[in-house]
């Protein structure tokens, strides 16, 4: 295994990390390994921590009723941009 030093860490950042390790019984140090490896070892599906993807998350909610429709307004040509003379 290899080790890391991580300077000017913020110091909210470090009580949210003591806070999260405490409510699971672990060191900070344990905490920090843990959410670092989720983090660079995720393949980015996992976006919500729960294992679903907003987008699954989003469809699974609306799905049951129906879905919807978004009327999009029909574009028109952009305005003139100002001049700075």
């Amino acid at each position: 295994m290899s080790t890391i030093t991580i300077r000017n860490l913020d110091a909210n950042v470090k009580q949210k990390l003591r806070e999260r390790a405490a409510i699971r019984g672990v060191s900070m140090e344990e905490e920090a390994r843990t959410v670092l490896a989720k983090s660079v070892l995720s393949d980015g599906s996992d976006q919500d921590g729960r294992g679903e993807s907003l987008y699954a998350v989003i469809r699974r909610l609306v799905e049951p009723h129906g879905g919807f429709n978004i009327d999009l307004p029909e574009r028109g040509p952009a305005r003139e941009p100002p001049k700075f003379d």
